[in-house]
């Protein structure tokens, strides 16, 4: 995978155009300039968290004992189930109910940018090639990097596009992301049983 796939990779799986409408609503009581700062520490907090995840990718597998093979599967699945739900979204959200006040972490910084399913891409990514942290890394900052611009032009964006292309948009994404788990669930599975990747 060169970079490009992977920053295209997860940036899909971040799914901005999906977490406007949460992002919006779960800022609307703060202050415009208050609203930039707590959207700017959670962008960078779930950046570290992401760093540390594709930097400490391969020693947590060896701490747990896990092999690549399992970080696939369960990546996949996890993958599919968000894109799922992102094609077939439930009333109370794609997280479920939210904490009431300014959001800390929870759930803007963790799941919406940095979910479970970017965790096991970085995985993935760290254990298959781990002498290309730079590229990873790169790929990383670019998804990150127009995540954080489509986040801050949320009011904006929402208000050109609308809801519904926004909820077209993102079930557009969640059939890739649902392609894209049955890839890394597949590769997974080819790998475990020793057979030759496609």
């Amino acid at each position: 995978m060169d970079i490009a796939s992977a920053a295209i990779l997860l940036f899909l799986i971040m799914d901005p155009l999906g977490n406007i409408p949460l992002f919006l609503s779960l800022l609307k009581t703060l202050a415009p300039a208050r609203r930039r700062l707590v959207l700017a520490r959670e962008m960078l907090i779930a950046l570290v968290v992401l760093l540390l995840f594709l930097y400490s990718g391969r020693a947590l597998l060896e701490l747990l004992h896990l092999r690549q093979e399992s970080v696939s599967i369960a990546g996949g699945i996890v993958l599919f189930l968000i894109g799922v739900r992102m094609i077939f979204p439930t009333p109370e959200g794609l997280f479920g109910d939210i904490p009431e006040g300014e959001p800390f972490i929870v759930p803007m910084a963790i799941p919406c940018v940095a979910g479970p399913s970017t965790m096991a891409a970085l995985l993935l990514l760290a254990n298959q090639s781990p002498g290309r942290q730079f590229d990873w890394t790169l790929a990383l900052l670019i998804a990150w990097l127009a995540t954080a611009t489509i986040l801050f032009a949320a009011t904006t964006l929402y208000r050109w596009l609308g809801v519904r292309t926004l909820a077209a948009l993102e079930r557009l994404m969640g059939m890739l992301l649902v392609a894209i788990s049955v890839q890394m669930f597949l590769d997974g599975v080819v790998r475990y049983l020793g057979m030759p990747p496609t």
